[in-house]
C-alpha cells in the first residue's frame, strides 16, 4: 500500500537537507515542534494543510514542487505494485478460482 505522508515526509526531508538545515531551524523558522516535524519526516504524522505551507515556507518550497514531487512518488510506487509479478501454486489450473485467507 502507498502511504502519502510517508512519501510527503521523504519529501520534506529531502528538500530540508538540500537547503542544509537542520530540523531545529525548520521549527523555529515554521513555529512548529521540532518533534512534530521529525514525526512528519517518518510519516508518522499528517500534515494539515496549513502546517504544510508553514513547512514549504520554512524550507523556501513552493507548495506546488512539494506536492508535485511527492505525487511523482506515489506514480513510481504504484507502478513498482502494478509491476510485482503475481505468484502462482504449481498446482493451479489456468482459470481455476483459488480461495485466500486474506
Amino acid at each position: 500500500m502507498v502511504l502519502f505522508r510517508r512519501l510527503l515526509g521523504d519529501v520534506l526531508r529531502a528538500r530540508r537537507m538540500q537547503r542544509g538545515m537542520t530540523l531545529r531551524e525548520v521549527s523555529a523558522e515554521a513555529r512548529v515542534s521540532l518533534g512534530y516535524i521529525s514525526e512528519i519526516e517518518r510519516g508518522q504524522k499528517e500534515a494539515s494543510s496549513e502546517l504544510l505551507a508553514s513547512l514549504c515556507t520554512a524550507l523556501d518550497a513552493p507548495l506546488s514542487e512539494v506536492l508535485r514531487e511527492v505525487s511523482y512518488a506515489v506514480a513510481l510506487e504504484e507502478a513498482a505494485l502494478v509491476a510485482t509479478p503475481i505468484s502462482v501454486n504449481a498446482h493451479t489450473r489456468v482459470g481455476e478460482v483459488v480461495a485466500s485467507a486474506a
